[in-house]
Formats: structure tokens, sequence, C-alpha cells
């Protein structure tokens, strides 16, 4: 845990606790319903925590926006980030029902008011929309996007880019205009 207070010194004691109880919540759920993989559950905070919380990094979600995590598996990005940002709601959605039993239960110990799950497929949700859509190695970005389009509030308009030039060449590609809020997608691994 001492690396999240690394990159990130402003918690709160509450905060604090939450994440601090995610190691040995997920050991246990981890060894009855893989959501991590074996080899990566000894690097909980580094692979999944702060993997996660690089969104809040670099981007301020305010005090009532939603926020929809498509394809949350274990709960990430969606736990650490509805415990930094407590004010904020969350949805996180998951088509693999066992995946969200343990994400159920960590929501329920760590007592998240402002998550909400659903065993759904993100093409499923109807009669929603979101501030932000965000995702961690669930698809391909062209496959994201055409998910995430229909289910973001309506704002202005703002050209999506990347920090990484492979994507924005990608990104070129399919010619994107994206709606401010929008869609924040991470790509898997290792920081």
């Amino acid at each position: 845990m001492e690396i999240l207070l690394k990159y990130f010194s402003d918690f709160t004691p509450e905060q604090l606790k939450q994440f601090a109880a995610l190691n040995p919540l997920y050991k246990e759920w981890n060894s009855k319903i893989n959501v991590i993989s074996r080899k990566d559950i000894d690097g909980l905070y580094e692979k999944h925590v702060l993997h996660s919380l690089a969104i809040a990094a670099a981007f301020q979600f305010e005090p009532g926006m939603e926020i929809l995590d498509i394809g949350t598996g274990g709960g990430f990005p969606g736990i650490p980030l509805a415990i930094f940002f407590p004010e904020v709601k969350f949805f996180l959605a998951d088509s693999i029902a066992k995946k969200l039993k343990v994400v159920d239960a960590v929501v329920e110990a760590l007592e998240l008011k402002n998550v909400t799950t659903q065993h759904i497929r993100v093409e499923e949700i109807k009669n929603r929309k979101f501030n932000f859509v965000v995702s961690r190695a669930v698809a391909p970005l062209k496959d994201l996007w055409g998910w995430s389009k229909p289910l973001l509030k309506k704002s202005q308009k703002s050209a999506v880019q990347s920090r990484h030039s492979e994507t924005n060449s990608e990104l070129r590609t399919m010619n994107l205009e994206l709606p401010s809020p929008g869609l924040i997608c991470m790509k898997g691994g290792d920081l």
C-alpha cells in the first residue's frame, strides 16, 4: 500500500482504511473466484490499484458525476476510483456474474455507498447516460468507443488524443471527436 502514498498524499483516514482493506479482501476472494491473475495478487497495489488511480492523476471528476466502468472484472478501475472520489457515482458493469459477486462483496465490505453494480453486457445498457466511461484492458479502442458513445451525456466536442504515438495513429484512422466528458480507457500492463 506504500506505493499509493508515494503518488497520492492527501487521502482521508477513511480512504486509507478502505485502500488498506483491499489486499486482504482480494486475497480471500481470489482464492475462491479468480478475478486477478494468481501471479499478480501480491502486486495488487502496484498492478491494479495504482494503475486504476492513474486516471485520478489526470482527471478530476466533479461531485455528482456518473461514471460507467465497462467490463469492471474484479472492480478495476471502478473500486479504487470510487474510494478516491467518494462524491462521484460509479456504475460497474460486467458480463460475468461470478466476477461481480466478488465486486459486490468488496463494495459491501468497504461500505462504498457510491457504487452500483450490474451483471450486463455494455451493449445492453439502455436509458442511462454517464459523464465518463472508464475501462481497463477490456477491448480494442474502436469497440470501446462504439459501446461508449451512446452512453455519454452530450456536451462540447473535443478531439481524442493519447500520449502514445501508436494509439494516436489508430485514433486518426477512426476520425473521432469525443464528447467531453467522454471515454477514458487504459491499456493493461505495467505502469
